[in-house]
């Protein structure tokens, strides 16, 4: 056994070792990636030199601990065509053997004998350790770099099967859950308030609630406009910002965390309380905590609310169908609502609990609005209260029960210091407009406008598929893209079923994978997902049908030309010599508004032509004036030859024909002996003008 003095030491030895590993391994990811960047530095002499005696220098160390190890290691001396693969198998040769060697000398030291297993519980997940950039604490924190356990929930029960309401995952648009409608200027329509009307169906009892609504609603044609209305839309719209919040506060410091009263709310009796407690505030904060890789559409787990005196978590799994009842402490227009970058948080509250926000302040717009350096709530903190946030629970998994310590103080820093945020940022709002309230109120209006913003369903078309495949900027041929479009409305359906995201259900990654390689046997497939989601696992033999209804389609290349366009002179996914001709379908696109045009400047010209003759007409001289003026905005984008530009624009130098003709030199040598003439001319004028005039004065 090692001396004390010696155990020491090496534990010394391993932590200079793991420093140095890591520094190497992020000073690796700051160095410029491949592509533009790195090929604008390899531009430079001086950085391609650096680069080359870096790379000599790192082969040589390679080289001499593989040669420690036994292992082969002419890593320089290789042929060129192949000497990158060759080096590349030399590393991972090397890299195995050492690693194992490490693994049998651990295991050795430990007094472990490595053919038999250890005994654990059923489903025990030993904690991960995450080593990133965003999990460590710099060097400007005050303390060493450390690494921090990401926690995560591989077996945690699914919420949604206690939710006394099912989750509805139905392809049709999301109708508002409100039923009652606290502080209501304007009642609320009879379509929310009379939920009895379901009964009144049996034909509907085999469909969801929501979807058997919508369906009444479309037979009926009645209430159409009142169920997709916002329920606040017209208390929002006369809503006025008082006096009071228009002026300069006093801005009241926080009390420190360890000393403010802290509440976790998990019953119904405590979250009526709560309301009534927020009814008697004039102000306070509001935080979300969302989890979206388990479910479909998402689920808000927890909700966190400040206020001057107390701190509240409040577990929203448990208490979903009863959230509503915060809304009359929420639409209160005299209480102030305040939430750091509310977008998300407004269309999280209607669609889990039918919560709406009347007089909301967003600290987010308010930062925006000072033109400050970075406008995260970590910034904000960092600003105005000198605290740094610790991101170590930012990729947890909410739904974790019972809520570690750790989560519940990281969740209470959300809205902790939130109000006086909040009050720090109105008084640099008004100093910096010299004390105007104007910037301030844009703010207000700001976050009233994200007030009105109303939760869309995710809707699934025949079409949905184009606007993920245009972003992933690949060429597909027919086969290619009809898988693509197969198993989009495979992974659609099947995540609305089982209540998953896309993402835990089938990876666009993967599917980008499968839909190119188009494999023949489901082995194949397993083999395009790594890691393999559990679903794709179970169904493998249905995408594998998929798959092969795909390659039976006939096999050719998909024209750029059949994507639709977005704009007018949106080009970049067609070609010019697309433009010349229309695309397939009868669809409206670029190449069929020129056609029109094509057509319409025909028939223009042959209503001036034919009587050319002839005096004009009022109907002809309005056609001439619009053949004259009518521009294609596509023409700018068509090949040189052949071009039709029109004389009148080509002339005038407000046009960007003119600017067009002039850069290329489209004018006509014709036209050009015309100008060098007219110049002539008023040369010989202005000198006989000369001549007049020294004649007259003599």
């Amino acid at each position: 056994w090692p001396l004390p003095g010696e155990h020491q030491a090496n534990i010394q030895i391993k932590s200079y070792g793991l420093g140095a590993v890591l520094s190497a391994t992020k000073a690796s990811a700051g160095l410029p990636q491949a592509g533009d960047e790195y090929d604008f530095y390899r531009s430079f002499p001086g950085f391609q030199e650096f680069c080359e005696s870096q790379g000599d220098g790192l082969l040589h160390c390679m080289s001499q601990i593989m040669q420690h190890h036994g292992c082969r290691s002419h890593v320089r001396d290789q042929n060129k065509l192949t000497g990158l693969e060759e080096r590349f198998d030399l590393v991972v040769d090397s890299n195995d053997v050492i690693l194992e060697r490490a693994g049998i000398l651990l295991d050795e030291a430990d007094g472990v004998n490595r053919n038999q297993q250890p005994v654990m519980p059923a489903g025990f997940q030993p904690p991960k350790i995450v080593v990133s950039s965003w999990n460590r604490k710099g060097p400007g924190s005050g303390s060493r770099s450390e690494t921090f356990r990401l926690l995560h929930a591989k077996n945690v029960t699914r919420p949604q099967l206690k939710f006394k309401e099912r989750i509805d995952n139905s392809n049709t648009p999301f109708i508002p859950k409100i039923f009652i409608k606290p502080n209501a200027r304007k009642p609320l329509p009879a379509y929310f308030t009379n939920k009895q009307i379901r009964k009144e169906r049996p034909e509907d009892l085999d469909v969801p609630a929501a979807l058997a609504d919508l369906i009444h609603q479309q037979r009926t044609q009645e209430h159409v406009d009142d169920m997709f209305a916002h329920p606040y839309q017209y208390e929002l719209d006369h809503l006025s910002t008082q006096e009071k919040l228009l002026s300069k506060p006093e801005p009241q410091m926080y009390k420190p965390m360890a000393e403010t009263k802290f509440s976790f709310i998990d019953s119904l009796e405590d979250l009526v309380a709560l309301n009534e407690k927020l009814c008697k505030l004039s102000e306070f904060a509001v935080d979300l905590e969302h989890h979206s890789y388990r479910s479909f559409l998402g689920l808000t787990c927890l909700m966190q609310i400040s206020t001057r005196e107390e701190d509240f978590i409040i577990d929203t799994l448990e208490l979903r169908s009863e959230m509503y009842i915060l809304n009359e402490a929420f639409t209160d227009p005299s209480i102030v609502k305040v939430f750091h970058g509310a977008d998300s948080d407004i269309e999280w509250l209607q669609r889990d609990f039918g919560l709406y926000v009347v007089n909301l302040f967003d600290t987010h717009q308010a930062s925006r609005a000072l033109n400050l350096a970075r406008h995260s709530l970590d910034h904000l903190l960092k600003h105005f209260c000198s605290v740094d946030s610790d991101k170590r629970y930012q990729l947890a998994d909410w739904r974790i029960r019972p809520l570690p310590d750790e989560m519940v103080q990281y969740a209470r820093t959300d809205t902790h210091y939130l109000l006086y945020i909040y009050d720090c940022v109105k008084v640099q709002l008004l100093d910096f407009n010299h004390s105007q309230p104007g910037l301030l109120q844009s703010v207000w209006n700001k976050s009233k406008d994200i007030s009105l913003k109303k939760y869309v369903k995710p809707i699934y078309t025949e079409e949905s598929y184009l606007e993920l495949q245009r972003k992933q900027k690949k060429s597909l041929n027919t086969q290619q893209l009809t898988a693509f479009r197969l198993l989009f409305a495979w992974r659609d359906k099947l995540a609305r079923q089982e209540d998953e995201s896309t993402g835990f259900v089938l990876p666009t990654h993967m599917m980008n994978k499968i839909s190119e390689e188009l494999p023949k046997e489901p082995q194949g497939i397993i083999a395009c997902c790594n890691p393999v989601p559990p679903l794709v696992r179970q169904q493998v033999n249905e995408l594998h049908l998929l798959v092969q209804q795909a390659r039976e389609m006939p096999l050719l290349k998909v024209r750029k030309h059949e994507v639709m366009l977005f704009g007018p002179h949106d080009t970049s996914r067609v070609s010019e010599s697309d433009l010349l001709h229309l695309s397939p379908g009868g669809k409206l696109d670029a190449h069929a508004c020129c056609a029109s045009y094509k057509k319409l400047c025909f028939i223009l010209k042959e209503v001036e032509t034919k009587d050319a003759q002839k005096s004009l007409s009022v109907a002809q001289m309005k056609a001439r004036q619009i053949t004259e003026s009518f521009q294609n905005p596509f023409r700018m984008y068509l090949p040189s030859k052949d071009v039709h530009v029109n004389k009148n624009a080509k002339f005038d130098p407000s046009s960007k024909i003119f600017e067009i003709s002039k850069r290329w030199k489209l004018q006509s040598i014709e036209q050009q002996q015309k100008e060098m003439e007219a110049k002539k001319k008023a040369k010989e004028e202005a000198k006989e003008q000369a001549r007049k005039a020294t004649g007259n004065g003599a």
